[in-house]
C-alpha cells in the first residue's frame, strides 16, 4: 500500500486530506505513464 496515510483520517482539515487524495493520484498517475509499452500496444 503506496498511499498508507489515506487509509485512516489523521488530517484535522478537509483540504490537507484533499491536497493528501490528490498527491496520490499524481504519483499513481506518473507511475503508470513512465512505465515502458509493450511492443504490439500503440
Amino acid at each position: 500500500m503506496n498511499s498508507r496515510r489515506l487509509a485512516q483520517d489523521y488530517e484535522t482539515l478537509p483540504a490537507t486530506s484533499e491536497a493528501m487524495i490528490r498527491w496520490s493520484m499524481v504519483t499513481r498517475m506518473s507511475r503508470r505513464l513512465a512505465r515502458p509499452r509493450a511492443a504490439g500496444r500503440h
